[in-house]
């Protein structure tokens, strides 16, 4: 699979910035206050990081999540990602991983790289129906989609946080002692939409009208119509998942291919939410420099946003790089995720800024299944339905690439692999009221 082309914002963009600029009352001056704030936590809080770098992400049991104490609770929304030990058991998700190796050799399946196929445009073999089925994985993802909530009194009808949704995604089996740059650090679930679309946008009103430390990444209000897909791109999302996540087959430990992150969801948002309001006074500016808010001035004249990127018709990012975004530091604060066994399960907050390492020092495979946490939403519910369609098919569900699918596969899966209540709802299909 080739990279796509990137080129630069349209024009029509810096009509965005001035009508954010427009909404809010002395929008530059609470925004250049609030830019200088962010600077000197940034900092900090990356010189911690990075000397930290993989403690700095919390990991926890599976069987204690109900027992986890307010400051571990309140490290996992702050960090936005978490380590969940033992969801599946091992035996199992080594079973998993035999079959979706087997699967992959037997069938004339879609992946990339083309020459050595190690991530794979498949959703329905019968390991990943399994998986996203099982009552642990609907178990942790309905915790962390009860990590949100609604800070204003009004209620959200047909939302239901306990009941977790099922979002078919892919998988990968990387092989030791390749590079692979495909996945370099990026924000999923939406782009240009975060500043472009008005119930998106309103996720950071705190963070536009300078008040960016009550800033609250776990707010469902504005999720739950934000519209993350304006422009019809391949793999783009069009639900709302409150943590992306993946589920274990194999050990993967830091320098194997594992996630990395930015652990540090409130700050990376204000910071990533008006660096398209500020440029540099200089070309030249020294690492010290650049954390000194007077060399950085507020413009709303240009169509840049930094870490958004064209694509023909559709446009591409956040892709937070330390050209565009320096203050992140990010040679030295993208933390590799502890080691893993398999049946871990590794999951970060929507908005978190993570990455694939770009080398597999390993030995073995590392392998995992991407497995979403999804609350119950109309507009998630609707997607689901259609996911469902896909699903008895045997095609791509709607938001990734079309192509003729796995009917007929030897070892694809069914909905008689769904044998769980939980799990028959999660993918849309009616239980009988007395399961």
């Amino acid at each position: 699979m080739a990279q796509p082309d990137f080129g630069p914002c349209p024009p029509r963009f810096a009509d965005i910035k001035r009508q954010i600029a427009a909404s809010y009352p002395d929008f530059e001056e609470r925004a250049t206050k609030a830019w200088a704030d962010i600077l000197a936590e940034l900092d900090k809080a990356t010189t911690d990081i990075a000397h930290w770098g993989s403690e700095s992400i919390p990991q926890v049991e599976f069987a204690d999540l109900d027992k986890l104490d307010a400051s571990l609770l309140e490290s996992i929304r702050r960090r936005g990602c978490v380590v969940i030990r033992n969801v599946v058991d091992d035996a199992e998700a080594i079973t998993w991983k035999d079959d979706l190796r087997e699967y992959v050799q037997t069938n004339p399946v879609n992946g990339f790289p083309e020459e050595d196929k190690q991530f794979f445009q498949l959703y329905w073999t019968k390991s990943q129906v399994r998986a996203r089925a099982h009552p642990n994985v609907l178990a942790a993802s309905a915790w962390l989609n009860q990590l949100y909530h609604v800070k204003s009194t009004r209620a959200l009808s047909d939302v239901d946080l306990a009941a977790p949704l099922s979002y078919a995604d892919r998988f990968r089996m990387r092989h030791p002692g390749n590079q692979w740059d495909k996945h370099p650090p990026h924000i999923d679930g939406g782009g240009i939409e975060r500043w472009e679309d008005e119930a998106f946008r309103s996720c950071f009103a705190d963070i536009f009208s300078g008040n960016w430390r009550q800033h609250d990444p776990y707010d469902l209000e504005g999720r739950i119509n934000a519209r993350s897909s304006l422009y019809g791109r391949e793999n783009q999302a069009t639900i709302f998942r409150t943590y992306q996540g993946w589920l274990a087959l194999s050990e993967t430990a830091p320098h194997q291919g594992t996630l990395q992150v930015f652990p540090d969801v409130l700050l990376s948002n204000a910071y990533l939410i008006l660096r398209p309001f500020f440029v540099p006074t200089s070309s030249t500016l020294t690492d010290a420099e650049q954390f000194d808010a007077k060399n950085w001035k507020f413009d709303t004249s240009e169509a840049d946003f930094p870490g958004i990127y064209s694509i023909g018709k559709a446009f591409s990012g956040p892709r937070p790089k330390t050209a565009t975004h320096p203050h992140l530091r990010l040679d030295k604060t993208m933390v590799s995720v502890p080691r893993v066994a398999p049946g871990d399960a590794v999951f970060w907050h929507c908005d978190l800024i993570h990455a694939v390492e770009v080398e597999h020092t390993g030995t073995e495979d590392s392998c995992v299944m991407y497995i979403p946490a999804v609350p119950h939403t109309p507009m998630n519910a609707d997607y689901v339905a259609r996911q469902r369609e896909a699903f008895l098919r045997g095609v791509p569900p709607p938001d990734f690439p079309k192509w003729a699918g796995e009917t007929g596969f030897v070892g694809v899966g069914t909905p008689d692999d769904i044998v769980h209540p939980l799990g028959r709802r999660a993918m849309g299909f009616a239980v009988d009221a007395t399961a």
